[in-house]
């Protein structure tokens, strides 16, 4: 009988033991969770599981109108290409995806980089981007395909593919983060990166992009998955093995690009964190010195400041390839403010790490360090969103004053907006975390889908608003913006003064601290 190599053998004992190692990390991960976290963690689960099969069955049965049906159908492949590109900017963004331990607690924990791996597939679902778009893929397929029992196989389909995607986009990111390790790699991963900027920019520029995205293998993926509605076939069975097939792929490939990462220094936190800064000329005031040192906070790490710089081109460059006019640029404010206080602001005071107790010790007014930590939170989601609307207003023309009104209006309330909600969280609710790591996140898996939908939820109504404001009279955008400027100051001030209270305080420099 043929043996099995040595080599294979090892392969997959390593393998086994990685899925082992995953069982017991997820494990480690839930029993850390107690009282209300629990009990939240796992009504959280319950409720995406439960949003998965209502979208994935309940628009089958709307009314169908063919018109309608074919205009679901013609995007359905882009939307599929959607979510790899998202996957693949995540993947990139953190480092190769998000730590299923943080890097502080692993160290005494002998983790595999296939274990990191597999745990970084894990936690790629749990974003609300990722979500999203797959609740919309599934929505638009069950509303196309129609009740029946063909259903289920098409859906299944689709399912391989995001898992398919996700091991994609995981393979890339691994591979930029092997490459951003090595000799000059920073500057290899900026020319990878402006090279496909360019390539995006001529095809959106040159009108060839629809007819790429009509080209790409998700055509046949969708077609099987449309055609399952009429019974199993042979070309299903090809399309769903090949899958299955690039999937596996992947994932081996993920896991060797993960253990070649490991094997390099991670040149940007090493060079941040070992630099020397010239010291500047002491601040006017003990608000300035504050401001101060949160800007630093911020600039000096390294996923903030990638993730600052995803959030400020890609809304601009998807406004520019879906021709956005400026009635429907209301919107974006919302998605980067969102998207920037996930970074970071949800849970601000981790910033301080356990520099926290150093600075709970100053003598300064705790308003004043309060106020401090709000002036830069808004001073960096007002940039990242300047930035997106200037990229946006390249193709959208001229605005009038109604358009131009109305984007202000709705950028400055969602901004006030994100702050409030974000400062009110980051008191009540507060996380040690480790954001020297291009890899972490403010708060854990679970709580990060929750105050994404969250401030999705209510920067998109907000944006809405303000883009039916954009066709009436400038002044209706400006004195809808007062009130809700106001709330949001009231909430601010009401923060203010939890944070001003010396056993509230001490909760929180003791959690970010530890």
């Amino acid at each position: 009988m043929p043996t099995i190599p040595a080599r294979l053998r090892a392969s997959a004992a390593d393998a086994w033991i990685a899925v082992v190692d995953l069982r017991a990390l997820l494990r480690f991960r839930v029993a850390g969770l107690r009282g209300r976290s629990r009990r939240l963690s796992a009504y959280g689960t319950g409720v995406i599981g439960l949003m998965t099969v209502l979208v994935a069955w309940l628009p089958a049965h709307l009314p169908q109108e063919m018109a309608r049906r074919d205009d679901v159908f013609t995007l359905l492949p882009s939307a599929l290409v959607g979510i790899l590109v998202i996957g693949v900017v995540s993947a990139a963004a953190s480092g190769g995806g998000r730590e299923l331990v943080p890097r502080d607690q692993a160290v005494a924990y002998p983790v595999s980089p296939t274990t990191d791996h597999l745990g970084a597939l894990v936690m790629a679902p749990l974003n609300i981007a990722w979500l999203l778009q797959a609740w919309v893929l599934l929505g638009a397929t069950a509303f196309v395909t129609g009740p029946g029992p063909g259903l289920v196989l098409s859906q299944l389909m689709l399912l391989v593919w995001l898992a398919t995607a996700t091991a994609l986009s995981q393979v890339v990111g691994w591979g930029l983060e092997w490459l951003r390790r090595g000799r000059r790699g920073v500057w290899s991963t900026r020319l990878v990166t402006v090279l496909a900027g360019l390539v995006a920019a001529y095809l959106v520029a040159d009108d060839r992009l629809v007819p790429a995205l009509e080209a790409s293998p998700t055509t046949e993926v969708t077609i099987a998955s449309l055609g399952a509605a009429h019974g199993l076939s042979w070309f299903y069975v090809r399309v769903l093995a090949v899958l299955l097939v690039i999937m596996l792929s992947a994932v081996v490939a993920g896991a060797w690009l993960a253990s070649a990462v490991s094997r390099r220094p991670a040149r940007d936190e090493t060079r941040l964190e070992s630099s020397a800064y010239q010291p500047r000329a002491n601040p006017g005031s003990d608000l300035l010195a504050m401001v101060r040192v949160d800007r630093v906070a911020i600039w000096r790490s390294v996923p903030l400041r990638r993730g600052l710089a995803v959030l400020a081109v890609m809304p601009g460059l998807v406004a520019i390839a879906g021709d956005l006019q400026w009635n429907m640029l209301t919107i974006l404010p919302g998605l980067v403010a969102s998207g920037g206080a996930l970074l970071f602001g949800v849970n601000a005071w981790s910033l301080d790490g356990r520099g926290a107790l150093w600075r709970d010790s100053l003598p300064v007014e705790p308003r004043l360090v309060f106020l401090s930590r709000c002036w830069v939170l808004v001073e960096v989601l007002l940039v990242a969103t300047l930035g997106t609307l200037v990229m946006a207003a390249l193709r959208a023309g001229l605005p009038s004053a109604s358009e131009l009104a109305a984007v202000c209006a709705g950028g400055v309330v969602v901004v006030a907006q994100v702050v409030s909600a974000s400062m009110r969280w980051s008191v009540r609710r507060p996380f040690s975390v480790d954001l020297r790591s291009a890899r972490a996140t403010p708060a854990p898996p679970l709580v990060m889908v929750g105050y994404s939908a969250r401030l999705a939820l209510s920067t998109t109504f907000v944006g809405i608003f303000f883009s039916v404001l954009a066709r009436v009279p400038w002044e209706w955008s400006v004195l809808c913006a007062l009130p809700l400027l106001l709330f949001s100051a009231w909430r601010l001030v009401r923060t203010a003064n939890a944070w001003a209270d010396a056993d509230t305080r001490c909760r929180v420099v003791a959690t970010v601290a530890s």
